[in-house]
């Protein structure tokens, strides 16, 4: 009995670091999810607010706020066409594209990334063809978005691209003060260009599986419950039906048949008197 103790003992501590696990991992999904419903609510307040100017949300100390993401702003001054470069490896139009980082400065005095389009991949490591941003003076909107770190596997990119959007990777050969907490993603630009690269889609609303995984997880800790009281159950089942032993099946005395009896008497006293 003793051991039989000990053994559902430790069925139930398995049970409960299962449990544990769940919880924690329930409440990592329960958290993802709270992020991404902050995110789509961003996205909601911000995206289609009225343009502002530059210096209204990033300031002298050049931050952006993280309450101001997606927020439009409207850049007057002219591109750097000649400071232009390209991020590699950028998922657009179903292929690994590149988008087209070009430096604007604004009336303000400051440099704003933009990031105009994307563009697909041409036959070498270059696209075959690169729409230029209007010459001279060029009204610009443009939404703030945060810059991106380094690889973390540390890949490089060939003279003239980069591999991510580190503003301050992009910054380094530009001579001027250049804001490196935030770009701009295109919006609209007046006088249009010729030709423009591919604009950019909207973001999803989608919130994700976040919450359905949290809830698949508090189910499998009460699971895992029910699975140690199940085999529990069924040891101690098993125990008593060993215990008493199989039922006796009492044996059935078959009545010989009253005539029969009547016929051996007849017949042995007949063999008496021969």
């Amino acid at each position: 009995m003793s051991n039989r103790f000990v053994r559902w003992g430790v069925y139930l501590l398995i049970a409960a670091a299962f449990a544990v696990a769940c919880v924690f991992l329930s409440n990592w999904q329960f958290e993802r999810n709270e992020g991404r419903e902050a995110q789509i609510a961003l996205v909601e307040n911000n995206y289609d607010a009225e343009p502002v100017a530059l210096g209204d949300l990033i300031t002298a100390d050049g931050a952006l706020q993280p309450d101001d993401e997606w927020r439009p702003v409207l850049l007057r001054g002219e591109y750097l066409a000649d400071e232009q470069v390209l991020v590699r490896n950028r998922p657009h139009g179903g292929t690994s594209a590149f988008e087209v980082l070009v430096p604007f400065l604004d009336a303000d005095g400051r440099v704003l990334i933009v990031d105009r389009g994307w563009v697909p991949p041409g036959e070498g490591d270059t696209p075959d063809a690169i729409p230029a941003p209007p010459s001279g003076d060029v009204e610009v909107v443009v939404r703030l978005r945060p810059g991106e770190p380094l690889p973390g596997s540390g890949r490089g990119a060939p003279d003239g691209q980069v591999p991510t959007i580190h503003l301050p990777t992009v910054a380094a050969g530009l001579d001027a003060d250049v804001i490196t907490s935030a770009y701009g993603q295109l919006v609209e630009e007046t006088p249009l260009p010729t030709t423009s690269p591919g604009a950019f889609t909207s973001p999803t609303d989608d919130p994700g599986p976040h919450l359905s995984y949290a809830i698949q997880w508090i189910l499998f800790g009460i699971m895992g419950f029910v699975f140690i009281f199940y085999m529990i159950r069924t040891e101690v089942v098993r125990h008593r039906e060993e215990t008493e032993g199989a039922p006796t099946v009492k044996k059935r005395v078959r009545r010989r048949d009253r005539d029969a009896d009547v016929e051996d008497e007849l017949l042995d006293d007949v063999d008496s008197r021969v």
